[in-house]
């Protein structure tokens, strides 16, 4: 088998360094990696596609459209709020959700769409 190893740097060390510089710290590694993983849930992500879709809805309507139940949206609206891709805003009784603008960004990435995909945008079958 061959031997993967290698104890040569490919890059010259200023370049390597420089490089090392400018990754991201530990912390904002596991942030980053706690907003992905939150839209790697099928459920999650189709509950962000519709919020993009509506802008702002309540749980009952995102329940509805995405024929769950009440108390496991609620439950998936926490998980995306957490991580700060939803924010939410009480309207009376009823709490009111919409995406962030990291969430919308993040969204259109998972989904492999441009940038400049604007919440109009028909979202791929």
């Amino acid at each position: 088998m061959a031997d993967d190893r290698c104890d040569l740097l490919c890059l010259d060390a200023p370049r390597a360094e420089e490089i090392r510089g400018k990754l991201l710290a530990e912390e904002a590694a596991r942030d980053a990696a706690e907003r992905t993983r939150a839209l790697s849930d099928p459920t999650r992500l189709m509950l962000a596609v519709a919020l993009r879709e509506g802008e702002e809805l309540c749980v009952c309507d995102l329940a509805w459209i995405s024929s769950r139940a009440q108390n496991l949206v609620s439950h998936h609206m926490r998980v995306l709020r957490s991580v700060g891709l939803v924010k939410s805003r009480r309207d009376g009784k009823l709490v009111m959700y919409s995406l962030t603008d990291e969430g919308l960004s993040l969204l259109s990435a998972v989904l492999g769409e441009s940038a400049e995909v604007s919440r109009d945008t028909e979202v791929p079958a």
